[in-house]
C-alpha cells in the first residue's frame, strides 16, 4: 500500500512539475513580445510547437536527477541546486533541438533565458510550499513513516534526540534494539536485543532501519544485514564518528566515495575570503580611527621610558605558524633576562608605570591591526601564545593544538566571556573550540560589537 501511495505522489508531483514548465514557457514569450518592446511578434503557434519537447525533455531531466525519490531527510538546499541542474541540463537539450531539429523557426535567445530563470524559481518554491505543507501535515500525525534504532551508545542517542526534535519530518521512532537493558541518554522503549532484528520486523511494521551502533560493534553489521535481508524497509547507517571526530567534522562525496572528515577547519572557500574581506575593511578602517591615539601613546612611550615604542614577540598562529606579533612596549627593555619567558602577574614590577595603563585597557594591543592587514591575524580568533606556553598546553590540555586551524585574533569568543590573561587555560580552550566549530560572519560581528560595547578595560589584563 506504502509503495502505491508512493507510485501516485509521484506521479501527481511530477504532473504538477511540467504544469509549471509549461506555464513558465508561455510567461516567458509572454514577457519577451508582451511586456517588452519589440516590432515583429512571432505568432505563439510557433513556440507552442516546443511545449511538447520541453515537457519530455524536463520530465527525463528531473527524473535523472533524482527529483521524486522519497527523502524525508533531505535538506531544501539539495533539492534547490538538483533543480537548477536538471534545468540547466532541460535548457541546453532544449537549444539543441532548436538548433538541428526546427532551423526553420527563430527562437528568441531571452525567451530560452528567461524560461531557463523561471523554471528554476518556480519549481523551487513550489516544492518548497509543498515541503512545508507536509511538515505542517507530519508535526499533526500524518504521512508518517516508522523506524526502529538498532544499536546503544551515543550514535543511537543522537539519532533519537534528533528525530524527536524534529516531528515535521514525520518519522515515529517504534523502539531500540540494544543488548544493553538501559542505556543512559535514551528515552525510547527497549524491543530487544540487537539479534532479534528479525523477529521485530516480522510482527511490526517497520518503515526505516536506523543502524547506529558503536564503532565496537561494527563487526555485528554484516549479520544485522543478514538479518534484514530483503525486506522492504529503507535503511540508514549512522557512523559512529562522536569519538573520533575532534572538529566540524562532516560527510562528503568523491568520485562514488564517501569520506568522513573527522577534522576540517571552517574557513575555506567562500568563507575565507569572507573572513578576510571583513579582516581588510574593518581592521583598515579601525587603524585610521586609531591612529591619532596610537600616535599619542607612541610619544608619551618615548618620554615616559627608554627603549623601543614597539615590541615585537614570536606566537603562534594558523597551521602553527610563527609570526611576530607587535604591541606597544609596556615592560622595561630587559624585562625577562632573569625570569625568561613568564606569564605576568598582578602588580608586576616589570611593568612601566604608562605600561600598566595600556595594559589595564588594552591599548597596547592596538599595533596588531597591522598584524591583521598583513594577514598574519584575524580580528576575531584564538590568542596567539608563544611557543614556549604552546608546547606545555599541548601537554597539558586535550585539543589544545585544534584552536591553530584558524588564524588567532585580537579578540575572541573566550576574551568576550572573561577568559583572558591569568585565567584557566582549560576554560578559554572550551571557549575558543565552540567558536571554531560554529564560526560564522554573524557571530565574528557579535564578538566584534560586544568587545566595542564592553570596552577594553579587562581586570585580567596585567
Amino acid at each position: 500500500m506504502l509503495r502505491a501511495h508512493s507510485r501516485l505522489f509521484e506521479h501527481l508531483t511530477l504532473a504538477g512539475d511540467l504544469g509549471l514548465i509549461a506555464l513558465c514557457w508561455m510567461s516567458a514569450y509572454a514577457i519577451r513580445f508582451r511586456l517588452m518592446p519589440v516590432t515583429d511578434v512571432p505568432p505563439f503557434q510557433d513556440y507552442a510547437l516546443q511545449l511538447l519537447p520541453i515537457l519530455l525533455v524536463w520530465g527525463f531531466a528531473f527524473r535523472a536527477f533524482d527529483l521524486y525519490r522519497p527523502n524525508r531527510l533531505a535538506s531544501h538546499l539539495s533539492e534547490w541546486v538538483d533543480v537548477a541542474k536538471a534545468s540547466t541540463l532541460g535548457a541546453l537539450v532544449l537549444v539543441a533541438i532548436m538548433t538541428f531539429a526546427f532551423r526553420g523557426y527563430d527562437y528568441s535567445r531571452l525567451v530560452i533565458a528567461f524560461f531557463w530563470v523561471q523554471s528554476i524559481v518556480a519549481v523551487s518554491f513550489s516544492r518548497a510550499v509543498f515541503r512545508e505543507a507536509l511538515r505542517f501535515a507530519r508535526r499533526r500525525g500524518y504521512n508518517q513513516r516508522y523506524a526502529i534504532v538498532v544499536g546503544g551508545g551515543e550514535p543511537a542517542a543522537e539519532v533519537l534526540r534528533v528525530l524527536s526534535r524534529r516531528r515535521d519530518v514525520g518519522i515515529q521512532v517504534l523502539g531500540l534494539l540494544s543488548d544493553k537493558a538501559d542505556t543512559p541518554g535514551i528515552d525510547a522503549p527497549r524491543l530487544g536485543g540487537v539479534e532479534e532484528i528479525r523477529a521485530v520486523l516480522d510482527r511490526q511494521q517497520v518503515d526505516i532501519v536506523f543502524i547506529a551502533l558503536p564503532h565496537s560493534e561494527y563487526p555485528r553489521l554484516t549479520s544485522v544485514l543478514n538479518e534484514i535481508g530483503d525486506d522492504p524497509v529503507a535503511i540508514h547507517f549512522v557512523p559512529d564518528v562522536f569519538g573520533l571526530a575532534s572538529l566540524r567534522g562532516g560527510v562528503e562525496e568523491f568520485e562514488s566515495i564517501p569520506f568522513i572528515h573527522l577534522r576540517e577547519s571552517p574557513l575555506y572557500g567562500w568563507n575565507r575570503v569572507i573572513k578576510r574581506f571583513l579582516d581588510l575593511v574593518v581592521g583598515g578602517l579601525a587603524l585610521l580611527l586609531a591612529a591619532p591615539v596610537m600616535l599619542a601613546i607612541a610619544v608619551l612611550l618615548k618620554l615616559a621610558s627608554p627603549g623601543p615604542v614597539l615590541f615585537r614577540q614570536e606566537r603562534m598562529g594558523l597551521d602553527g605558524q610563527r609570526f611576530r606579533m607587535l604591541k606597544f612596549r609596556t615592560m622595561r627593555v630587559d624585562a625577562e633576562r632573569e625570569t625568561g619567558p613568564v606569564w605576568a602577574r598582578p602588580d608586576d614590577p616589570r611593568r612601566t608605570r604608562l605600561g600598566t595603563f595600556l595594559r589595564r585597557w588594552s591599548l597596547d594591543e592596538l599595533p596588531q591591526l597591522w598584524n591583521v592587514l598583513r594577514g598574519e591575524m584575524s580580528l576575531v580568533g584564538p590568542r596567539p601564545e608563544r611557543p614556549s606556553f604552546v608546547e606545555e598546553f599541548r601537554r597539558r590540555v586535550p585539543g589544545y593544538m585544534l584552536r591553530h586551524k584558524v588564524k588567532a585574533g585580537i579578540t575572541g569568543w573566550a576574551q568576550i566571556n572573561g577568559w583572558r590573561g591569568s585565567t584557566s587555560i582549560e576554560k578559554r580552550i572550551e571557549y575558543d573550540l565552540y567558536y571554531i566549530e560554529r564560526w560564522s560572519v554573524g557571530l565574528d560581528l557579535k564578538i566584534l560589537l560586544q568587545t566595542f560595547w564592553h570596552g577594553f578595560r579587562n581586570r585580567n589584563a596585567y
